[in-house]
């Protein structure tokens, strides 16, 4: 097929799912980077996904647009008794849920729901457990299963969740989107009509949007729901538009075919900011780009070559060719403005003498071939992942490591990674509630197991303790020392090296308006509208 003609499918499909009216003056347009996995944010963990989830759903509680403050959600209130043990929610009335062809909801949601949302990560016995492979990471490398002890329906409006030890994240957490509420009775509907995979893709939530339809690297659209509880949103018409180059996302931009974009190549910003018709945000990135080495494949389970490897690679250069004064050296995984930051890290110098020495030391005989696996696609941590892996590749051959380039469609190159399969693998992070808990939860033990998200496949026992002891301490000293140990361990031991944090830019029309940038990396769209 034709480059052209597979264009113009693509064209015509969008045009069909925009509707035979076209764009109305309420409709809003925005160019995203990448097709969603599926429609079920359990099952997912990057932006890509789950901002295009992110319409149809609803937590128990929430972060306020732009900031990471939890406030109520679909739960009105809810009380923690003082051991930290029991959270009760107390239910929002008179919620409803969103139809599509063929189910209509008979009953407003309530406690049955959130149990089933979350017996669904949690038990094996659940019917929907195993559909869509049950790959609850989220849940999993958040130890949930340890963690959760009971969730109890009380009564319809009322939830008690019982934990086995205190945990000084459990609130924030549930505000995250893998705690999204799903309804029971529709999974009920579509068990009986044999098609329980549709729960994934054609989704039914209570948030802002109602799900329209969705073309794979095209296009995807929403209605806005009138029945939400939190007040109509004040566009008609929410559509992606799927576009993977950044280059053609401004392009749509300029002429108005989005009116708003996420990633634009920091080569661009300039034109961006000159442009009278375009207005660009910018926040200090709540993220963290690294690089891993995966510890159980020699030699990088030595650590005198995870040293020399670091020591090889020329941060400075890649900060500036590829960030292009967007981003910051980073040297720990969290950001400089999070609780628990260890300012005392220093970085490893560049001195390629002294990483041919470390190999030597180590026994490495060089030439040494390696894989370096890059990402194929644009990320908020990291604009550029073949760019930087060519100057990754360039700096190895300086000490006798022949880096070899791979990567995948973006997806399959996540599955690999937890898979175990990459030796030297670019990945980043983008923080989900704030907390410095949900980027230290990365590297410790528990998501070193198979299919987890600690590519370093790291386990260190002086670094697990204090993560587990901090997520029981309330007092914010006392975890923030914890956490400034952690760095130090993890600076010692070098199952990764950090490179940068970002700066996070949104160019947009000037008449969008009421948009937050989320320190959260997300993109929400209740509150805009459009002058």
């Amino acid at each position: 097929m034709s480059k052209l003609f597979k264009t113009g499918l693509l064209a015509a499909g969008f045009a069909a799912l925009l509707g035979s009216t076209g764009l109305s003056a309420k409709t809003l347009v925005f160019c995203s980077e990448g097709s969603p996995e599926n429609f079920q944010p359990a099952l997912n963990t990057t932006n890509t996904t789950l901002d295009a989830d992110r319409p149809a759903y609803d937590q128990l509680v929430e972060f306020t647009p732009g900031t990471t403050d939890v406030v109520p959600g679909l739960a009105e209130k809810y009380e923690v008794s003082k051991d930290g043990l029991e959270i009760v929610f107390h239910l929002r009335k008179g919620v409803k849920f969103h139809s599509l062809k063929g189910f209509k909801p008979t009953r407003d949601f309530n406690a049955d729901d959130v149990l089933f949302s979350f017996n669904r990560q949690w038990k094996d016995d659940n019917p929907y457990h195993k559909v869509s492979g049950g790959a609850y990471d989220y849940f999993n490398d958040m130890d949930m299963p340890k963690l959760l002890k009971s969730i109890e329906k009380v009564d319809d409006y009322t939830v008690k969740v019982t934990l086995n030890e205190p945990n000084a994240t459990i609130i924030p957490n549930f505000a995250m989107d893998f705690a999204s509420i799903e309804s029971a009775e529709y999974a009920d509907y579509l068990l009986k009509a044999g098609t329980p995979e549709k729960i994934d893709q054609e989704p039914v939530g209570t948030g802002p949007f109602q799900f329209v339809a969705y073309q794979k690297d095209a296009v995807l659209r929403y209605k806005a729901f009138d029945q939400f509880w939190g007040g109509r949103p004040k566009i008609d018409t929410l559509v992606f538009a799927i576009t993977p180059d950044a280059e053609a996302r401004y392009a749509k931009l300029q002429k108005n075919e989005c009116q708003i974009m996420v990633g634009p190549l920091p080569a661009d910003l300039k034109g961006m900011q000159a442009n009278p018709d375009l207005n660009v945000m910018s926040q200090q990135g709540l993220n963290d780009a690294y690089l891993s080495f995966n510890m159980k494949k020699p030699p990088f389970d030595k650590k005198e070559v995870r040293q020399a490897l670091v020591m090889a690679i020329d941060k400075k250069n890649i900060i500036e060719d590829v960030y292009e004064g967007t981003g910051a050296s980073a040297t720990t995984l969290i950001p400089p403005f999070m609780l628990g930051y260890n300012d005392k890290i220093p970085e490893y110098p560049y001195d390629p003498e002294k990483a041919k020495q470390l190999l030597a030391s180590a026994g490495v005989k060089t030439p040494l071939d390696v894989d370096l696996w890059y990402q194929p696609v644009y990320r908020p941590y990291n604009p550029n992942g073949k760019r930087m892996g060519e100057l990754m590749q360039a700096d190895l051959a300086k000490i006798g490591v022949n880096a070899h380039l791979v990567t995948y469609e973006w997806g399959d190159y996540r599955k690999r990674l937890q898979n175990g399969e990459a030796t030297i693998s670019q990945m980043g992070w983008t923080g989900d509630n704030g907390d410095p808990d949900n980027f230290f939860f990365l590297f410790d033990c528990a998501t070193a197991r198979d299919g987890g998200q600690n590519y370093a496949r790291w386990c260190n026992k002086d670094y697990n303790d204090r993560f587990l002891k901090a997520q029981q301490t309330f007092d914010k000293d006392e975890r923030a020392k914890l956490y400034r140990e952690m760095q130090q361990i993890t600076h010692d031991e070098v199952p990764y090296l950090n490179i940068a944090h970002s700066v996070v830019y949104v160019p947009m029309r000037k008449n969008l308006v009421g948009f937050k940038v989320s320190p959260l990396g997300r993109f929400e769209f209740h509150q805009v509208e459009l002058k």
